[in-house]
């Protein structure tokens, strides 16, 4: 096999006309709400796994059923 050598590349600038920025960025979070709703749906449920498995022993350990 007969492998070129790497070329390396630098950017030193990138030229974005200020409202074009405006654009990515507005787009970018827009993108960004989808990924934080399921986000915290998926934390919601791990959480609630947990709830559910550990919640029970910790009310226990504090007393709560002991009048």
């Amino acid at each position: 096999m007969n492998q070129e050598p790497a070329t390396k590349v630098t950017v030193n600038d990138i030229d974005i006309p200020f409202s074009r920025l405006i654009v990515i960025l507005l787009k970018l979070m827009l993108a960004a709400i989808p990924a934080i709703i399921l986000f915290y749906v998926v934390f919601f449920a791990i959480a609630l796994l947990f709830v559910g498995v550990f919640g029970g022993g910790a009310a226990l350990l504090n007393g709560a059923f002991h009048h």
